[in-house]
């Protein structure tokens, strides 16, 4: 009887042991999905249960007064039924630190209480109050996985509530054969034959739990692995759809750079052809007085013949600074620039009563495009005088400076005007935003093209006398100057 008995519980415990050494490989090989640690810590700790149990009825003597390790045994059945109350809780929340604690503190109370009865009570006591707890345990996973079912269904969690009601109907068994018992059980060989099979019963029916909880973790994979591929194919179509939009934004680029190179033209040309017309209109108007002479005629053809030579500069500086190829390098003297610039701008200084600070330190040579930098220059100091004509200010002034540094070459043009607001510093260079009323905003865009084209950078500052201060910077491997 006692080896019938013992085999039975080893039995179980061979086939939890596989249970838990199966699915501790398969979830050793997982990352998207890991197991709860209580439910596979109650696996465990029933195997050593069904273990040290089977072992104490093959060594038992006296029933009554078993050996200490029927104490450790059902110590461990307890600790597992707690383990698996506990993975069920933590389907619905966190597990609290006081309920850890109080299961903890339970344990050794467990310890205590069974010991007093193993040495005092008899086999009918000890086996109704382990029914009785384990039916308390039972009917609290219950109603937790009933829950859990009603937030989120899974039909291995329903199998799991189904094995649990088993188990209780087992234990509650358990309990109503040895009520209903009317002799003392003395020896292995006294307990009821349908006491052994509800015993039996109950731990097949922990096993299917178990089982059942093994089934929940592999639906919860597959649905993480479904939910991965489902991710990774979204991703997939997601990097398909960026390849797209970039060859779209490269071809819509290419139809930019020719809107802003034909805005552009249309911007830069209107002061050479804005000068071309009031020198014709002030031919038309001379001619029409009689008061021409050679003199003054070559002056204005000169003249025209300038603007004309400058407009077409303007449309090859233009094309070349739209094209993708490198830019046409040769060494020049920003000096003799600045000079040329103001040459150029000097009938606007003089109507509007400018007064212009130059400082600039000799020799300022550097290997760049002329045409272009000196476009950056004049865009620069039209924007200077065009603030200074809306200024209230009695003393207008333009400095212009350009120095060496260890960083490459600064050149800025300052206004002492009425400055920028903080809002349309933040968006200066950028197309088509402009703080003119009249603005087309491709001024300062146009010029910050130009000095990325050579490597530099272009910034505002706000010029301690007042007003707008604007600087470019050619890198220092740009330099070709000789010491000052």
């Amino acid at each position: 009887m006692k080896l019938l008995i013992s085999i039975y519980f080893f039995i179980l415990a061979i086939i939890q042991m596989g249970l838990f050494f199966g699915v501790f490989h398969y979830y050793r090989t997982q990352n998207l999905v890991k197991p709860s640690p209580y439910w596979m810590s109650s696996l465990l700790t029933s195997i050593l249960a069904l273990l040290v149990f089977g072992t104490g009825v093959l060594m038992v003597v006296d029933i009554k007064n078993p050996q200490f390790n029927f104490t450790i045994a059902n110590t461990l059945f307890y600790v597992a039924a707690v383990l698996q109350a506990l993975f069920s809780r933590s389907l619905i929340g966190k597990i609290s630190t006081s309920l850890k604690v109080g299961f903890g503190i339970s344990f050794v109370i467990f310890i205590v209480v069974f010991e007093y009865m193993r040495l005092n009570a008899n086999f009918e006591i000890r086996t109704i109050f382990m029914g009785c707890l384990a039916s308390a345990l039972y009917g609290w996973q219950i109603i937790v996985l009933i829950r859990k079912n009603k937030i989120s269904p899974s039909k291995q969690l329903l199998y799991l509530q189904y094995a649990t009601s088993a188990e209780m109907f087992f234990a509650l068994g358990r309990i109503a054969i040895l009520t209903a018992s009317a002799l003392p059980i003395l020896q292995v060989e006294q307990i009821p034959q349908m006491l052994i099979l509800f015993t039996i019963a109950q731990l097949v029916m922990t096993t299917l739990s178990y089982v059942a909880i093994g089934g929940y973790w592999a639906e919860q994979i597959a649905i993480a692995n479904v939910k991965s591929q489902n991710e990774n194919q979204e991703i997939k179509l997601l990097l398909q759809e960026r390849e797209q939009l970039i060859g779209s934004l490269l071809k819509a680029n290419k139809s930019a750079s020719t809107g802003a190179l034909s805005a552009s033209i249309a911007h830069e040309l209107n002061q050479p052809l804005g000068a071309s017309s009031l020198n014709i209109q002030f031919l038309q108007k001379k001619l029409a007085e009689g008061e021409f002479n050679p003199e003054l005629q070559k002056e204005i053809l000169a003249t025209l013949l300038s603007d004309n030579q400058r407009a077409a500069r303007i449309i090859r500086s233009l094309r070349s600074i739209f094209s993708d190829g490198e830019v046409n390098t040769s060494q020049v003297n920003l000096g003799d620039l600045v000079q040329t610039v103001l040459n150029i701008a000097k009938p606007e200084l003089t109507a509007k009563n400018i007064q212009v600070v130059l400082r600039l330190r000799p020799n300022l040579l550097a290997s760049a495009n002329a045409s272009e930098i000196q476009q950056v220059m004049l865009n620069l100091i039209n924007n200077g005088i065009e603030a200074l004509t809306t200024s209230d200010r009695i003393d207008k002034k333009l400095t212009i400076e350009g120095v060496h540094s260890d960083a490459g070459v600064q050149f800025s043009v300052a206004d002492n005007g009425e400055g920028l607001s903080e809002e349309s510093q933040s968006h200066l260079f950028e197309l088509l935003s402009s703080t003119k009323g009249s603005g087309m905003g491709l001024g300062l865009w146009l010029c910050k093209h130009i000095i990325s084209r050579h490597g530099g950078s272009i910034w505002f500052e706000v010029n301690p006398g007042g007003g707008a201060k604007f600087v470019f910077q050619l890198p220092p491997e740009a330099i070709r100057s000789t010491q000052v």
